[in-house]
């Protein structure tokens, strides 16, 4: 199944919500140190209780780089166990010279079979153009980011009179013609998100930012409510996952993403999940 496919199925069914698994040893239940590896016990919990609601599941590739990348194994596993009808992002923000990008996409993208990768496209289209080779797969190009340092470039005026985040938009959207391209928006955007999402045109969009970051999520469905669109995943990570260190942390977690959906049910006044 295509990527896209997966996205508008899930999108269909009422789910937005995309759970980052952004884990961390020192933040996992105490309880979960017991076993011989920690970090996949706590993901298969997450899994398991996520999987009938979530749109997604998002692994920040930072979180398991770490200790001689070690944690991969964690990572490979952990990937194994989600069912196959839900899109898996690489979160790895990956983009350098052209063969250079070939090699991440072969590895990420095919050797780990993930369906989405984030993808930062400063170095240009010789960069971005690797991942975009299999209509199958999602390449979700960051756009405009959700912390306070996107105003040091990705804010900046142009010439033309453009923001630098709108040129690159519209370099996404002339890189799609696979129909395999998304964006990422940061959700801390709110006005900028309003005033800029007839630029996405088609563009699926990966929104950064709710929870701990401060992102609102009526502000986000408002939006996207207002411009007829239903093409989005809202990440969540460390509000959700995180939402118990008791030995009922993953019935909590599922309560959270049951409780995010029907949120955005009620906004876009649509069926709530059960």
């Amino acid at each position: 199944m295509k990527a896209t496919d997966k996205l508008k199925i899930k999108n269909n069914e009422g789910k937005f919500i995309c759970v980052g698994l952004d884990t961390d040893i020192n933040k996992i239940p105490r309880h979960l140190l017991k076993y011989e590896n920690p970090i996949l016990e706590f993901n298969k919990a997450i899994i398991d209780s996520c999987a009938d609601y979530a749109a997604a599941f998002k692994f920040n590739f930072a979180f398991y780089e770490r200790d001689k990348f070690k944690l991969f194994d964690d990572l490979i596993k952990s990937l194994s166990v989600i069912p196959k009808d839900i899109l898996v992002i690489a979160d790895a923000k990956r983009g350098d010279i052209g063969n250079t990008s070939e090699m991440y996409a072969k590895a990420i993208l095919v050797d780990m079979n993930f369906d989405s990768i984030t993808v930062n496209p400063y170095l240009g289209e010789d960069s971005v153009l690797p991942f975009l080779q299999n209509p199958e797969k999602l390449i979700f190009i960051l756009a405009l980011t959700s912390n306070s340092g996107s105003k040091d470039f990705e804010k900046m005026k142009l010439e033309n009179g453009k923001i630098l985040f709108q040129h690159v938009i519209e370099k996404i959207r002339s890189w799609d013609s696979k129909q395999n391209c998304g964006i990422v928006f940061g959700a801390t955007n709110s006005q900028e998100l309003q005033e800029n999402i007839k630029l996405f045109g088609n563009l699926p969009v990966l929104l950064p930012g709710i929870g701990a970051q401060g992102g609102n999520l009526a502000d986000v469905i408002s939006t996207f409510n207002s411009a007829s669109r239903k093409d989005f995943i809202i990440n969540v990570s460390r509000s959700l996952i995180y939402k118990s260190n008791g030995n009922n942390f993953a019935e909590e977690s599922m309560k959270e993403i049951i409780n995010l959906n029907n949120q955005i049910a009620t906004l876009f006044n649509i069926k709530k999940n059960l």
